[in-house]
This record gives C-alpha cells, structure tokens and sequence, in this order.
C-alpha cells in the first residue's frame, strides 16, 4: 500500500510529508518515494525501463515492410504444414514438429504425443519459435532492448505455457488419476507451506535441518577479530603442522559465507585445512537501514585490509594465499591493484571463484541493469536504505525462470512433490541484504560505467588497474552461470599482466563451485597462460584446455602447493598481544543476523 503523503508549501517549495515520521522530505524526493512505493507493484522493475525497450522494438518493427512480411509468411507456412507435422511418426519429445531443433524439457512426458496434449504443445512451441523470431534481429533496434524485449516475451508465453495447468498437462492428470487427487491435496499442502512461510519469514520447509553451526558451518574455529562490518574466522589446523602462507578467503556479501562451510562433506574449508592451510575467512554483517551510507570504500576497507592486517599479525612474515569469491572477487581484485600500485607485497596467490572484472557483457543480469533500472532501484533502496534479499532472489529466478519457477510449479504444487532440502538449498534462502549506497556505487561504478576494466575505479586518491597485480591469479568460472557467465569472467585474460590459470568447471554459479570430490558427473577444463602468452578467445580456449574428470578442488590445491613453502609449525588460534584474541566460537555472530 502506498505510503499517504501529504504536500505543503514552505517558502515557497513544493514539500512531502510522511504522517507516521512527521519528517519533511524535499519535493524531488516525493518522485522517490513514489517510485518506491510502484515498485511493490512491478517486482522492481523499471515500468520506464520496459516501456523505452518496446518502443524502441516497435518503433524499428512498424518501420520496416519487409520484415513484417517475412514474419507473416513463415506463421502461415507454419501453420499449413502444422497440421500434416502432428499425424508423422512420433517425434524426439519435447521437440516442435516444426523444428527439432528446440528442445524442451516441459514436454518429455511420452502423454504429450497424445492427442490433444501434442496439439496444444506443438501450438505453444510454435508460438514461442514465432516471436523469438520476431522479437530478435529487428535492424536498428539496440541490443540491450532487443535483449529486453525477448526475454519478457519469452517470461510471459511461459506463463501460458500448457504444462502449467492441471486439464492441459497429461503428467499431470495421470498422477492425478493413480493417486485420486492426493497430488493436488499435497500440492494445495505446499503451496500453503510456502506462503506462510513467505510471510513469517521463516525460511523454506525443512531449512531447520541445516542451522549454521549445528549442521552447517560446523569446522572447527574461533572468530579472532569483529567491526562492524566482518567477523574473520580462523580456522583450527587439522594438524600439528600447516603450509606458512595462509588462506585467506572473500565471501560475496550478498551470500552468507558458510556456502563454503556447508555439510563436512560439501566444505570447501574444511578441505583447505584437511590439506594442510590455514584458514581464514571473513563473515560479513548483514546490514540493515542503519547502514544505508556503507559505500565500496568502507567494504574495502573495513572488510578486506581490516582482514588482510589481521591476518598478518596472526601469520606475521608470511605473504597470503587471497581467495574471493563473487563479488567478493571482484572486491578482492580491486584491493589486490591497489596493493600492486602502492608496493604492498603481502599477496603470495589471487584465486578469484565466479568473479568478474569485466561488466560489458554480463549476461542476462544485465537484463535489470540500465540507467532506467538503476535509477529505479536506486529509488528503492534510499526508501528502505538497502536492497532486500527477496528483491535480489526474485530477479535471478527470473534468470532462470524455467528450471526456478517453473518447474517448481509443476512438481510441488501440481505434482504433489516436495524434492529434499539440500545443505546449499537452504543455505541459498538465507540471504543477505545490500546497503543502499554500496550497491548503488556497485551497479554505476562497475556495471553501467565499467571503471574497473577501464582504469577509472578510484581507491583513495588515484586510480587502479589490474595490471598492477603482481601476484599469479588461479581464476574459476562454471559452465552454466547465471550470475557471472564464464565467458565474462574470461575477459580477465586481457586486463591482467600476470600468469593466469583459467579453469572452467561444470555446474552452475553455486554448485560449479561447491564441487567436493566423489560426486559422481563432475569435470572441468583448466588451462594457464604465461604473462607474455598468447591470447586465446573462449571458443579457442574450449578447443585447446584439456578436460578432466572429477572435482577441480584438487587441482587448485596443488597450484596452492606449487606456490607454498613446506609444512612448519600451525599458527596458534588469534594472537592475544596484538589485539587479535579469540571472542568466540565459529561461526560466531554476524551469520545469524536475520
């Protein structure tokens, strides 16, 4: 419900005030609020920002007689050689009759070669081809609208999509039929689960199994030190001896960190201090409206060089193993030119996991990301003083809407299934928020502007580049990413002056990542480029690095070794004299703020 307002005039300037604060608000600020209050009702998208990408598609469409023609003739060709494509022999499922080259996973089910399932799955495939067509490859439209065009076309055909209904999905109605409707009496069950469950905020059904610091985030640890922003955990050696360069890792402030300390078996940490590291790893705060000022800067900082000088007094004399993962990455490469550019040598390793330096081609993300849209969001966060994690969860299932929403759909509400929580699938529905000023210097300075790449983002007086970085950099992008395509973070090859190992791992932009040993369908690619070593674009690269089976966990740790000294004595846990005490127990406090 949108907040009431009310509009006075003093001195002669337009005011807004809110009744429940009594606060004036200046007159440019009520368009803000507005906007702020719009966004409840379009899932915080920009209306502006849609409007601006179907005008200009139609605009260019109506303009061009040709086009329009060839559109019209190949729906008529389709259609007369529809009806003579469904009495053929049975086709590869999921396939249009008119195309076999589409596949479709909603439409596997042997039921939809039946008549009249094969009718209305044809029907809908064809119309989906149809505007795919039609709304990609229009001369003169910008790709940044064509590509917004097409994906809300294709959001909102999938909604009408047969396989969403229970009278139009043969799966369906056959599990129906065996169970006498108990499907959909479980499916209502669900679906009531997850609605008060949205309200309560009280995380999906059966996240309980998976408490952090009970039964997940469970190595063995002491926070060591803690502002406002991070806690730094350190992690207890499994051994009387350890490699003399720590790990220190970078978690995304966006996840919480256990992502990387899940279940013992799912535990990339636990697995660096089974190799023999020692282990730390920063635990960001989750902040609310308090901090809406927090910037880039004070994340720099207070995060990652409040981190690095404690880790150096723990570990003194010993250069560190850096490790950031998603944004914490890109955060990490940031300080890492920064150190590079001011003669800081305490960086013995960069390993980015998912990270991106170059924002010219994100991918889909980008979709959500113009001056419109920013401007929008940044709207939405100066009413609440951050960007809620349900905000933030709703535009990367749009991503990957079919497989996220979709699917979900069929199995737990129409199906009457329910698949088990994972460790990493409850971990993903216990977010974090972003604060107002961070994100809104996050989206300009690196998305929209791409002063990283370009040599333009600022820290303290004076600019960084990635060709300052002095230290080997061991990158990991994952085949199926979302969030950070891997040929995005690709790009790194031609910003940084330094050997790079580039491995690609299957999986996504999580589970690429969280990639323990022993899972059965894992393997990865890996390939290093010596500082004055040719240049190979992603296609030459997939063509030239050497696939390997398994976990890529193991081949970074003995990239680690390659660059460590011998085992010597562990550090003790903190270092008391220098300020750097034990305070508590892993996982300590920050990630249990809600």
């Amino acid at each position: 419900m949108m907040a009431r307002v009310i509009l006075t005039q003093e001195n002669g300037i337009l005011m807004s005030h809110v009744p429940t604060t009594g606060l004036p608000l200046p007159g440019g600020n009520l368009d803000r609020l507005t906007h702020a209050q719009l966004a409840h009702l379009t899932g915080g998208i920009s209306p502006a920002a849609l409007a601006m990408a179907f005008e200009d598609w139609l605009m260019h469409l109506s303009r061009n007689p040709a086009e329009q023609a060839g559109l019209i003739r190949e729906l008529v060709e389709a259609l007369m050689r529809f009806p003579g494509r469904l009495q053929q022999a049975p086709r590869p499922p999921g396939t249009l009759g008119l195309d076999p080259s589409l596949p479709d996973r909603r439409f596997t089910h042997p039921g939809w070669q039946a008549w009249p399932f094969n009718i209305w799955s044809q029907s809908f495939l064809l119309t989906e081809a149809w505007w795919k067509k039609a709304s990609t490859g229009v001369r003169g439209v910008s790709p940044h609208h064509e590509n917004v065009v097409s994906f809300t076309i294709r959001q909102l055909l999938d909604l009408m999509s047969p396989a969403n209904f229970l009278w139009t999905n043969p799966e369906v109605l056959e599990r129906t039929a065996q169970t006498g409707g108990a499907n959909l009496v479980q499916g209502l069950h669900n679906l009531m689960d997850d609605v008060q469950q949205r309200q309560s905020k009280s995380g999906p059904p059966g996240a309980q199994a998976f408490r952090p610091g009970h039964e997940v985030a469970v190595t063995p640890g002491q926070v060591i030190f803690r502002n406002h922003l991070i806690e730094l955990i350190q992690y207890a050696p499994a051994g009387p001896q350890a490699r003399p360069e720590p790990i220190l890792i970078v978690p995304s402030w966006i996840m919480k960190y256990y992502i990387l300390d899940l279940s013992p078996g799912n535990s990339l940490i636990r697995f660096l201090v089974d190799q023999g590291y020692t282990v730390f790893t920063i635990s960001w705060a989750n902040p609310g409206h308090q901090d809406r000022n927090l910037g880039m800067d004070d994340y720099l900082r207070l995060g990652v060089m409040d981190a690095l000088d404690a880790v150096s007094s723990v570990v003194p004399g010993q250069r560190i193993h850096a490790t950031g993962y998603c944004l914490g990455g890109t955060l990490l490469t940031i300080a890492a030119a920064a150190m590079g550019r001011d003669g800081d040598e305490r960086l013995a390793s960069l390993t980015m996991l998912a990270a991106q330096t170059d924002f010219t081609e994100p991918g889909e993300l980008a979709l959500f990301i113009d001056d419109s849209q920013v401007s929008f969001l940044e709207d939405i966060m100066w009413d609440q003083g951050y960007l809620d994690t349900t905000q933030m969860a709703g535009a990367f299932q749009l991503l990957n809407s079919r497989d996220l929403v979709w699917s979900r759909l069929l199995k737990d509400y129409l199906m009457g299934e329910r698949r088990p929580l994972s460790d990493l699938m409850a971990w993903n529905a216990d977010g974090t928020r972003l604060p107002y000023r961070m994100h809104t210097e996050y989206l300009r300075r690196l998305f929209l502007d791409n002063d990283l790449a370009s040599g333009r983002y600022p820290v303290g007086t004076l600019p960084v580049a990635l060709t300052d970085i002095t230290c080997p950099i061991f990158c990991v992008a994952t085949l199926r990413d979302h969030v950070a395509p891997w040929r995005s973070v690709h790009k790194l090859h031609l910003l940084a002056d330094v050997p790079v190992t580039f491995l690609l791992s299957s999986g996504g932009h999580n589970v690429g990542i969280v990639n323990p040993p022993g899972v059965a369908g894992r393997s990865y690619q890996v390939l290093t480029r010596p500082h004055d070593g040719r240049y190979f674009d992603p296609e030459a690269w997939l063509r030239a690095a050497p696939i390997h089976d398994g976990s890529w966990w193991p081949e970074w740790t003995a990239w680690l070794d390659a660059r460590s000294g011998q085992p010597v004595a562990a550090p003790p846990m903190g270092k008391a004299g220098a300020g750097f005490a034990p305070l508590c127990a892993a996982p300590g406090t920050h990630v249990l703020q809600t």
